[in-house]
């Protein structure tokens, strides 16, 4: 299948203009979501166990990807939804338009959906006049900000209260506090009435049972229930990849998402749609339509390493203990999804020639990987990646620039040949002295100049070896 590219700024254009209360307010977030997993990781005496458990189902399910999907279609079907299968993108965006059309929407009201955000649906609604309303809390402040999430579960965490205060006030055209439960009452009285007139509801999915044809929905808000309940008409896009065997299967993942996510034991609603309603009178929508997303997820899962990928089950937690996300923020990403996940996902949705920064957007520290519920060997992709961006591999020729590639060549023929560092490392002070202002260096040739867009380089004073050398003179005659 092939990957529609998706618009993607990335971290360079992104770098020049990095908003300085971004890491701030994420920083402050995202501690308390690291603080809240650990006191509930720490009730659960087998979690360890529960994560190999996870990460085990997930590679079954991506070795069975098929046989799965197969079962939980015809599930679907029995229980009277119908399903719909997108190759592309664009293929998902028009079976949503032709339902729509089909049943005269004016108005969609959305539930959190990162499949939404991926195939760009809210633009095509509103392309084709049909106002598509994002209902989720922190989807609706970004909506109103016109911007994209900055998080996988907390989309608005780039803004503390009083920017949401003051983005109401202007959007809305009222004074309103920056007082966080008043704030949303605000949204919930504005949402209300759309809820009740909209008719069409659009969710994502955290699951999809196959054993049932069940679609599982975790939420704090009551906003995904009114959304898929009150109108007529649901439909929902969620990616294969979200297929999981059984039952049995969700109980464990249920345990994983909300503690890795938001430091709770359970979210406060757990949502289980099986088809329409069934007779007049009972609650839920008249008509129920799947559309099932591929968007390039079969080609990854031919690669052996990046398909571990489709383990994830969006929690969040690899972002919240992030050293580089928490430093300039979900937006620097460039992708709808951001973080250490993004750095292994859009790379492989959209190819390595367009998000070739992405797989260096890491520190390689591994705090990712030691926090994930489901084990996903985050560092080890982001290497894999990184190979191909630099050599190319059967899947992608490289897409580094050929003048990095070459001065990577020579930097490793420097570092395995010692007279040739010891020389580089004598002269590199003289050469970098030319472009020195005072204590920094504020302006690099190529291709030091991508550092120096966003911040100045300390001078090439002395080679560590001859620092270490001087410092431990130093030291020995201190001692004496």
């Amino acid at each position: 299948m092939t990957t529609e590219t998706i618009p993607y700024i990335g971290f360079e254009e992104y770098s020049e203009h990095i908003p300085q209360t971004i890491p701030a307010a994420v920083q402050q977030a995202t501690s308390r979501f690291v603080g809240g997993r650990a006191a509930r990781v720490s009730e659960l005496p087998h979690w360890e166990q529960l994560r190999q458990i996870a990460s085990d189902i997930r590679l079954h399910t991506i070795d069975n990807m098929d046989i799965y999907l197969n079962r939980f279609v015809e599930k679907v079907q029995a229980a009277g939804g119908i399903v719909h299968w997108a190759a592309t993108a664009e293929d998902a965006r028009q079976i949503v338009l032709q339902i729509a059309k089909e049943h005269n929407v004016k108005l969609a009201v959305k539930a959190k959906s990162m499949a939404t955000e991926e195939i760009e649906l809210n633009h095509a609604l509103q392309a084709a006049g049909i106002e598509a309303l994002e209902t989720d809390l922190g989807e609706y402040i970004i909506q109103l900000a016109g911007t994209g999430p900055s998080h996988i579960i907390v989309p608005a965490v780039h803004l503390k209260k009083e920017e949401i205060a003051a983005l109401f006030s202007e959007k809305l055209h009222m004074n309103a506090p920056s007082d966080p439960i008043e704030l949303a009452r605000i949204a919930r009285e504005k949402l209300r009435e759309k809820f009740l007139s909209a008719e069409m509801g659009v969710s994502g999915a955290n699951f999809l049972v196959a054993e049932t044809g069940t679609m599982v929905m975790v939420t704090n808000e009551g906003n995904g229930r009114m959304c898929t309940s009150m109108p007529d008409l649901h439909v929902a896009v969620v990616g294969i990849d979200k297929i999981i065997p059984d039952w049995e299967s969700l109980t464990v993942f249920l345990k994983l998402l909300a503690r890795s996510a938001t430091g709770q034991k359970l979210s406060t609603y757990t949502q289980f749609i099986t088809g329409p309603r069934r007779e007049e009178g009972e609650f839920g929508p008249k008509e129920f339509h799947l559309v099932l997303l591929d968007n390039g997820r079969s080609k990854i899962m031919k690669d052996p390493i990046g398909r571990q990928v489709f383990k994830c089950i969006r929690c969040g937690a690899c972002e919240n203990v992030c050293p580089v996300y928490k430093n300039v923020g979900g937006f620097a990403y460039g992708y709808f999804i951001s973080g250490p996940i993004g750095a292994i996902f859009a790379p492989q949705m959209l190819g390595t020639q367009v998000a070739r920064e992405l797989p260096y957007a890491s520190t390689l520290c591994g705090a990712c990987a030691d926090v994930c519920p489901v084990k996903i060997p985050i560092p080890t992709i982001l290497r894999h990646l990184r190979r191909r961006v630099a050599q190319g591999d059967e899947v992608a020729g490289p897409s580094m620039p050929v003048p990095i590639r070459a001065m990577a060549g020579m930097a490793s023929m420097a570092l395995g040949w010692n007279w040739i560092y010891r020389f580089g490392t004598g002269i590199l002070p003289f050469f970098m002295s030319v472009f020195k202002r005072g204590e920094w260096i504020p302006s690099a040739p190529y291709p030091l100049n991508r550092w120096t867009k966003a911040r100045p380089l300390p001078p090439f004073n002395a080679s560590f070896r001859n620092w270490w050398r001087a410092h431990s003179r130093v030291a020995r005659e201190n001692t004496k």
